[in-house]
């Protein structure tokens, strides 16, 4: 079977930093699969492995059948790409952007303009098309940038936090249009995102990756219910009695624990409706003072949680950060 994506132990190494590390993932033609961490997860580099920006330390990859070391022209002849930071001329139209990217990927003049009307209309900037893209606002550069990288009929595109710094109502709309494009084009998506919400309205399967490691793989609903049931949250009086909670809910057998952090715990339960007395009764009988507890469904938060000890959310630049600043500053 031809994967659009395939790799086997790709690893990659900035001195004695991994930022990617012995990644093994198969991505079907058509699938919309997503790469979902926090920033400095290792998110960046590897689809920028993908992409031949940069070069893997050790491991393989091939993109579309075609190794991306070896044969790294037909890799880029077959992908599109929307960085995170924009690689839009301002100082053009949004038609003139399309036209200098036909023309760099060799389209002629007939191809060209009947491709830029199509796209333009895919992402509704027809009305537009011929305004300086500096009077565009955010989201309809982040739409231009998707068009753009559709321009030459690509097999892959690779999102890179395509919504990152967008107000809600234009992300959503962004995912509309993501959606559409995957559906009508036939292009199969790799899609980066710190965005809980976004990776699971989007994605067909979602690789969860912290520190250049993938800890989960499935699909969205596949990951959460992996957790066994509903979410119960029990805020503590006393943080310090957190271990000794966990562990009496273990050795009891009525709850999966899923992280504890700060002064709560978060557990999970089947039937957590009718678990919660049972729940508060062996924290009482222990002698532990509950001061608050909610009851939801399992989020792809709980899920990282489960896996990494900690919940997703923006970090100050660490050294992999500053890598991927490094390499996101080598296309400029």
């Amino acid at each position: 079977m031809l994967y659009a994506i395939e790799t086997e132990g790709i690893t990659k190494r900035f001195d004695d930093i991994t930022a990617v590390n012995k990644i093994s993932i198969s991505v079907k033609p058509g699938e919309l699969f997503g790469l979902l961490g926090p920033n400095g997860a290792g998110k960046t580099t590897l689809i920028s492995m993908l992409s031949t920006i940069t070069e893997p330390t050790s491991g393989s990859a091939k993109v579309w059948g075609f190794d991306v070391e070896k044969d790294s022209s037909q890799v880029r002849e077959n992908i599109g790409m929307v960085f995170q930071d924009t690689t839009l001329d301002d100082r053009l139209t949004g038609r003139e952007n399309l036209d200098m990217h036909g023309r760099l990927y060799g389209l002629d003049g007939k191809t060209r303009k009947k491709r830029i009307e199509e796209v333009l209309a895919l992402v509704e900037l027809t009305e537009r098309a011929d305004s300086i893209v500096k009077t565009y606002s955010g989201g309809m550069m982040r739409r231009l940038e998707i068009a753009r990288g559709l321009m030459h009929h690509p097999h892959v595109l690779f999102l890179d936090e395509p919504t990152l710094g967008l107000d809600p109502q234009t992300r959503n709309h962004i995912w509309e249009y993501i959606k559409v494009l995957n559906k009508v084009e036939g292009v199969t998506i790799v899609l980066t995102t710190h965005y809980m919400e976004e990776a699971d309205h989007l994605c067909n399967r979602i690789a969860i990756i912290d520190h250049g490691d993938i800890v989960a793989l499935d699909t969205p609903e596949a990951l959460k219910d992996g957790l066994g049931g509903d979410v119960i949250i029990l805020q503590l009086e006393n943080p310090d009695d957190k271990s000794k909670l966990c562990d009496i809910y273990e050795k009891n057998g009525c709850a999966k624990i899923v992280s504890k952090q700060n002064g709560e715990v978060f557990i999970t339960v089947k039937d957590g409706e009718h678990q919660i007395p049972h729940v508060l009764s062996l924290a009482s009988n222990a002698g532990i003072s509950i001061l608050a507890v909610s009851l939801r469904k399992p989020t792809l938060d709980d899920v990282f949680l489960h896996h990494t000890g900690r919940a997703i959310r923006d970090r100050g630049a660490s050294e992999i950060e500053q890598v991927g600043f490094k390499i996101r500053s080598r296309r400029k």
